[in-house]
């Protein structure tokens, strides 16, 4: 899939997180909104303009694989994994689960930093696969709103792999066949 972000647009979503503000951006998936995930301002503009409940956790995406590692090659990709996070990194992003985290690396780019991600709509609401598409309320409140054109429109898989055994906790753009196959080839941790 061709990257919906060429390089120019993604130094703008960096520097706009990387300022305190929300972007609309065009993910892998459906458009996305992004923040800086450190920022309790940041965090709460973008909840509030989802109307999304502030104890509900949210992904932070990554645009490098740097610690990440591919997954058995899901990453970069369609999926969101719940991850063990004894660090407790990213707390905003975590909420009222602090030892997990939900990870994003939807593709490679020059954003420079990882990002507080939900998909731009409405808490509820459809996902958009086009800019039009996202809630006129969320492109106005928004720092800086990117178009990349029309998207597949259906949201990452979800997978939990805190366990040996990967569990799907939401069906999406990444098949049941292609989770399994990437577990087989990614060693279970603590081996």
């Amino acid at each position: 899939m061709k990257r919906p972000l060429d390089d120019e647009q993604a130094r703008a979503l960096g520097a706009c997180v990387a300022a305190g503000g929300v972007a609309v951006f065009p993910a892998d998936t459906v458009y996305g909104l992004a923040c800086d995930p450190e920022r309790p301002d940041a965090v709460a503009q973008l909840y509030a303009l989802k109307g999304r409940p502030p104890e509900k956790p949210a992904a932070v995406m990554f645009f490098e694989l740097g610690e990440w590692g591919d997954f058995g090659g899901l990453l970069p990709g369609g999926v969101t994994l719940l991850l063990a996070n004894p660090q407790r990194r990213f707390p905003l992003a975590c909420t009222n689960d602090p030892e997990t985290l939900g990870l994003r690396v939807p593709f490679l780019a020059p954003v420079g930093r990882p990002v507080l991600q939900s998909s731009a709509n409405r808490a509820g609401g459809p996902d958009a696969r086009r800019l039009d598409e996202v809630p006129a309320s969320i492109r106005a409140g928004a720092d800086l709103v990117l178009d990349g054109g029309e998207l597949p429109g259906v949201p990452s898989t979800v997978i939990d792999v805190r366990a040996p055994e990967w569990r799907i906790v939401r069906q999406g753009a990444v098949s049941a066949q292609a989770v399994h196959a990437a577990r087989r080839v990614v060693e279970p941790p603590g081996r």
